[in-house]
């Protein structure tokens, strides 16, 4: 099975930045499709962005356009997640998932990691 394990969740004021990371653990990790999640208290999981096996980017949330980016480093096996001027509704468990020759992300993804938190203090 893959592996995921997200990290870079902390505490950050409004406004400001935070990137996270999605680490895999197999080697071949440019066949997936790989997706970011949330899941504020009180709230269902919310998918924020997707990013295909050929580099083609999906917003999913008009909550977070233009201010969430999401990216990819295949030869680190590693997807990352940029926010920037983030707002307190934004406190969340951020989630990564992933699914092989995937055609979009969708909320049946083969694979997830544990998540890592995300705090927007005022």
């Amino acid at each position: 099975q893959l592996e995921l394990v997200e990290s870079g969740g902390g505490v950050v004021q409004t406004g400001g930045s935070l990137r996270l990371s999605c680490a895999a653990s197999r080697v071949i990790f440019d066949a997936y499709t790989i997706g970011w999640f949330r899941q504020a208290p009180g709230k269902e999981r919310e998918l924020l962005l997707c990013i295909s096996s050929s580099g083609t980017a999906t917003n999913y949330a008009d909550s977070v356009k233009d201010r969430f980016t999401m990216s990819r480093d295949n030869a680190k096996r590693t997807a990352y997640l940029q926010m920037n001027k983030l707002k307190p509704e934004d406190t969340a468990v951020y989630y990564c998932a992933a699914e092989r020759v995937a055609t979009s992300c969708h909320y049946g993804m083969d694979y997830w990691g544990k998540g890592t938190l995300v705090t927007v203090s005022s």
